[in-house]
């Protein structure tokens, strides 16, 4: 089980406290929202939200959420409803109200979920380059993947993406809905880029903080991200924003022009929109506080056996992990280093033009412990890696929207829309290192005295590690281009006394990316230019005595030559050639991988506010059904696949070894919500939904709340959910793709040593959605005797069963070495024969 604790509302926050069991977690908070002694202080307020008397529509809270305490016209919108800061009570002038997270609209009432909301002029006062970035500010809002921390997603083609992630229990625990509606995901890992959305008519945003899986399905488990479209804006307008760091670098430019207009009497709104942004980029952490080497690191002088309650009496025990500067690598530096072995601490340094050969030098260690050095020469070690990777991507971003509306009668109000969103972006993960190079003892690049020591050692070759100071660091340029359709009606009837509001629309979302990679370099090919020796007299090919070449067309393997290898000189800073680079990169052709992610929806919804009456008022109900399906496609060019022999995926390329992802799940679902008065300011709010999944079978998910306004002061609200996550498309239908890096690997005599893996990781049809039981519980404070304060603490419970997960290579290596876990050790092969797979862990 994983405890986490959070402040939900406040500044404050607390780093994980895990333990061993993996299959469960749980998460507890208790929040304090800052106080509003005004009515415009608060950028997130927790909110019931306003009234509205619009047709109750698929986008569920349409209408939910407030913008000022005073009615206000916005040039070119509308007028804003009235509402009281945190508690989101209405100020009287209307008669319906919904909220985020529930599907009811109703006079008055307060949902017992907190809901924060972020409004239209509060974007437009930061004027963020993104709207994400902007939501990411809310105190509940943790860990959330953006443009610049996806720089090393380079595998898995998400780099580039901003998404949301709530309690930072991760963005696929986060729903992200658009205007109520679900939108198509970006990746198989079903994560939503928001900057597809289009930002200009973004009314408000609000967030609901506990589970509604109950209300809109499957990944409410953390939340809700809802943004609320302005469906009224009338009016042209056109913004130009240009920022830059206070460093001078990374601009930005965002052009935007929006108009809306009514016809046929009002009858008709057509609204669209359209923007573009580019930002050029950070290639490289060009920062004072990059230099520091400070490092997570493995702690040298750590002891496990000096940890035990008996040793600890005569020998201290220090940390497992240390956090400081002056960390760095005993692994590589940029020209090579010898790190094992008689000649260990060996490196090389610049080329001599004259000789073509590497300065000789010999480093001075630190305090080792794995991959990591504390101390020593780590500037030499760090050098040109430290800051090869992307500070800030560049990018281009377009897209267009567009919604037309037609009141075919007063009952009846039809609508459709389309969005197309394109997204360019590219960055760099780092100057990849390499471990374990050999170089044999005729290599036609190896320096005279490295020679000599090799041979008073009797070696035929070295292993050496090097940061590959000679390429360019390895990125993505990826593209994504996503469309979305929707057609829908809302429209409202009478049975008898009951009044009845319904709406129901189909959605066709599509993305289309092109996942490449930039400066990636083929495992086989730098394998061979690696492996360069002097042409003898009479050799195979027909090189002339004294040329450097390729070992591989001067052998006695005449299937093995290859003509355009180019040999190249990896030890030094500054020895290898055009030709040589142009190669190992393959004059090029860099790993790609076209997907096609396709969602379909179909839903309708009934509600009335009106069903039965009871002595303390009317009971309202909301009920209706949805119909999903999900698909991916894809597919890859034979060169950019790995090889999958014996079980075992092996990379051909350092980075992205893609295979194409192929899979389709459907999702079938009916719920019921009901608001029913206990007494006067006591509501009582439950929901169920059942769930069928083509893959998994039903799954049940329910919801129970209590609101109680116990005097004007004092508002107590309260819930308990049942909510669930489905496993998406990559963790059902990965095929496998080649990874490779290091690990530390615990040895028998208590050292670490760094080993490098290869790892694949396959999904799992076979996967049950996860489920998660969650405990709410606030009090709002409204106090008579101070106009204009109010405040409210919450409290909640998230307990999750059945997490869907992948684990790290380095936790599989310390639950197998260190922990002694018979399973971890099963998923292990140092053989090359495939291991028991790892099917996406619950």
């Amino acid at each position: 089980m994983t405890v986490l604790y959070g402040a939900d509302a406040g500044a404050l926050s607390m780093r994980a406290r895990p333990t061993k069991r993996l299959k469960s977690a749980s998460l507890v908070s208790v929040g304090v929202l800052a106080l509003c002694l005004a009515t415009q202080t608060a950028s997130a307020r927790t909110v019931a939200g306003p009234p509205d008397t619009a047709l109750q529509t698929e986008r569920g809270p349409a209408k939910s959420a407030p913008t000022d305490q005073e009615t206000t016209n916005v040039p070119g919108g509308k007028p804003e409803l009235a509402t009281d800061p945190v508690t989101g009570d209405v100020v009287p002038g209307d008669d319906t109200i919904v909220v985020t997270g529930s599907r009811i609209e109703r006079d008055g009432y307060s949902a017992p979920t907190p809901v924060s909301v972020i409004t239209a002029k509060e974007l437009k006062a930061e004027a963020p380059a993104n709207i994400s970035d902007f939501v990411n500010t809310l105190p509940a809002v943790r860990g959330s993947g953006t443009s610049a921390s996806s720089n090393g997603s380079l595998s898995n083609g998400a780099a580039g993406i901003n998404s949301v992630n709530l309690r930072n229990l991760g963005a696929n625990r986060t729903l992200v809905l658009f205007d109520g509606q679900r939108s198509v995901a970006s990746t198989t890992t079903g994560q939503v880029d928001v900057n597809t959305f289009p930002q200009a008519l973004i009314e408000r945003v609000e967030v609901v903080t506990g589970g509604a899986s109950s209300a809109y399905g499957s990944d409410a488990v953390s939340g809700v991200i809802n943004f609320i479209l302005d469906r009224d804006y009338t009016g042209f307008k056109m913004e130009y924003e240009h920022g830059v760091t206070t460093y001078g670098d990374a601009p930005n430019h965002k052009v935007t022009a929006t108009g809306g207009k009514a016809f046929a009497e009002g009858r008709g709104h057509l609204i669209v929109s359209g923007e573009h942004f580019s930002q050029k980029g950070i290639q490289t952490i060009d920062r004072d506080w990059n230099d520091s080497g400070y490092f997570l690191a493995n702690n040298p002088a750590y002891s496990a056996a000096r940890c035990t309650d008996a040793a600890s009496l005569n020998t201290p025990c220090v940390n497992e992990f240390l956090i400081a500067s002056g960390i760095g690598t005993g692994q590589f530096t940029p020209g090579g280093l010898v790190s094992t072995g008689p000649l260990r601490g060996t490196y090389f340094g610049s080329v001599d033009r004259a000789t073509g050969k590497a300065s000789v030098n010999q480093l001075n260690f630190g305090a080792t412990s794995g991959q990591w050095m504390v101390g020593g020469d780590t500037d030499i070690t760090t050098a040109g890696h430290r800051s090869s990777a992307t500070l800030q991507p560049e990018e281009k971003r377009s897209s267009v929207f567009g919604r037309l509306s037609y009141e075919v009668s007063p009952l009846v109000e039809l609508y459709g829309q389309f969005s197309y969103s394109n997204y360019r972006g590219q960055s760099y993960y780092q100057q990849t290192p390499t471990t374990g190079v050999t170089i044999q003892r005729d290599n036609a690049y190896l320096p005279d005295a490295t020679r000599a020591a090799m041979a008073a050692n009797n070696l035929s070759s070295i292993q050496i590690g090097t940061s590959n100071i000679f390429l360019p660091p390895q990125g993505s340029d990826n593209e994504r281009q996503v469309f979305r359709y929707v057609a829908g009606a809302d429209g409202a009837f009478s049975t008898g006394t009951i009044d009845w509001k319904w709406g129901g629309y189909y959605q066709l979302g599509k993305t289309k990316t092109n996942e490449r990679l930039t400066n990636a370099w083929n495992v086989s090919r730098m394998a061979a230019a690696t492996d360069a020796v002097v042409a003898v007299a009479g050799n195979s090919g027909g090189y002339a005595p004294g040329t450097i070449v390729c070992r591989i067309n001067v052998d006695a393997n005449a299937g093995n030559n290859d003509p355009s290898c180019a040999p190249l000189n990896r030890l030094g800073t500054n020895g290898a050639s055009p030709e040589a680079i142009a190669y190992v990169l393959y004059n090029g052709r860099q790993p790609l991988r076209k997907q096609t992610l396709k969602q379909e929806v179909a839903a309708i919804n009934f509600s009335t506010n009106s069903l039965v009456d009871l002595w303390a008022g009317p009971i309202s109900v909301a009920f209706g059904a949805e119909s999903r399906k999900e698909s991916v496609t894809g597919s890859v060019d034979q060169l950019y696949q790995p090889i999958v022999a014996n079980g075992v995926t092996t990379g051909t390329w350092i980075y992205g070894n893609y295979l194409p992802t192929r899979g389709r799940y459907t999702v079938k679902e009916a719920y019921l919500e009901s608001v029913v008065p206990i007494f006067k300011g006591m509501d009582f709010n439950g929901a169920f939904r059942f769930t069928d999944y083509s893959t998994s079978g039903t799954v049940e998910t329910w919801k129970t709340g209590l609101t109680w306004q116990v005097i004007p002061d004092i508002k107590l609200r309260g819930t308990i959910s049942r909510d669930i996550r489905a496993p998406n498309l990559s963790e059902l239908f990965a095929p496998g793709t080649g990874r490779t890096n290091t690990v530390n690997v615990p040895q028998v005599n208590g050292s670490i040593a760094a080993n490098q893996f290869n790892e694949s990781t396959v999904g799992n049809p076979d996967l049950r959605p996860e489920i998660a039981k969650t405990y709410g519980a606030g009090v709002v404070l409204t106090p008579t005797f101070l106009p204009g304060f109010a405040a409210s603490v919450d409290y909640y419970d998230i307990k999750l069963d059945g997490a869907i997960d992948s684990l790290l290579a380095q936790t599989i290596v310390d639950q197998c070495y260190q922990q002694g876990i018979a399973d971890a050790c099963s998923f292990i092969s140092t053989t090359g024969v495939a291991a028991r797979p790892l099917w996406g862990c619950r």
